[in-house]
């Protein structure tokens, strides 16, 4: 297991060089001078080619790359051309309320979309199954930006029951913290928690099929113990595929749901950086987005092994 590990971890270094290869060809690929962004629509070609100088622009494209890449080994991504700061103190002010969506969505998403699976695989072809069904197809079919203003308007303007907008840090208090990751996560949640649930109902499905679930029924053991510990067990693996690419969503929809809830993440700071052509800050947040992708990947792999004995690496 541990050989293993280390090789996938080994793997991953091509992965994320190719990646960062890509994050340093947008600053030369993209349209706009960074350079004459910081100088402002007022300034003077020398003022732009001293900025140019300043920020190594005018270097060749090899050499820009080396120093850039040395740079990132170091744990140094540049300093935003917009505030002066350096990306990796701003991504670190970020990261708190993107971690807690995150986590937050994928708890609702997870403890609500395997359960929705399960009985919609058990009452097949039923009316349950049926409103799951349209359940995980209104996940895929609503925009999240719309759904996102449709909750504000019933459960916080109508209703108001919750915030309509903010962050509020679990250092404040938690249950002004829980208040404001209600309407984001389920907002979010709904894509994730269709997804799961579609797979969790195929995956069920296709083992209720299998020989040795009617061999533990023609040996009397009770609906609920075979359906849980011989279906779901043996149904785990493609569920558990289905979370870790669906953090893909995940990345995706924080940009979007931290734009409509106003939460200061690294969605709302992507986002920023974009209207500002920001590029070092782009570059770090995809870098980080990236790496956090390679992880959750590394982690669903070593899990085979655990939720199937008879994967070995």
């Amino acid at each position: 297991m541990q050989t293993y590990i280390l090789k996938r971890l080994l793997a991953t270094i091509p992965v994320m060089v190719v990646v960062a290869l890509f994050v340093f060809a947008l600053l030369h690929l993209s349209p706009g001078d960074p350079a004459a962004v910081i100088a402002g629509d007022y300034a003077s070609p020398a003022d732009v080619e001293k900025i140019r100088h300043k920020l190594g622009l005018d270097k060749p494209i090899h050499v820009q790359l080396g120093i850039w890449l040395w740079n990132v080994v170091r744990g140094d991504l540049g300093t935003s051309i917009f505030s002066g700061l350096p990306v990796t103190k701003l991504i670190g002010q970020r990261l708190e309320p993107t971690l807690a969506l995150t986590v937050a969505t994928m708890l609702i998403a997870i403890l609500i979309a395997v359960p929705m699976g399960v009985i919609a695989a058990w009452a097949a072809g039923t009316w349950v199954d049926r409103l799951v069904m349209v359940v995980a197809v209104l996940g895929f079919s609503l925009p999240v930006f719309w759904l996102g203003f449709l909750l504000i308007y019933g459960f916080s303007l109508q209703l108001e029951l919750l915030p309509v907008q903010g962050y509020v840090s679990y250092k404040k208090g938690l249950v002004p913290f829980l208040r404001h990751l209600i309407l984001p996560s389920l907002t979010l949640g709904l894509v994730y928690l269709a997804l799961i649930a579609r797979m969790t109902r195929a995956s069920m499905l296709e083992v209720m099929r299998e020989d040795y679930i009617r061999t533990a029924h023609a040996k009397g053991l009770k609906p609920h113990i075979v359906l849980l510990w011989h279906g779901l067990k043996n149904a785990a693996l493609p569920i558990v595929t289905i979370i870790g690419v669906g953090v893909a969503l995940l990345i995706g929809g924080v940009v979007v749901t931290e734009s409509v809830f106003a939460i200061p993440g690294l969605g709302r700071l992507t986002v920023d950086a974009i209207l500002h052509r920001d590029y070092p800050v782009i570059q770090g947040i995809i870098l980080v987005f990236s790496g956090v992708y390679v992880l959750i990947n590394l982690i669903v792999d070593v899990l085979y092994t655990f939720l199937d004995p008879r994967i070995r690496y």
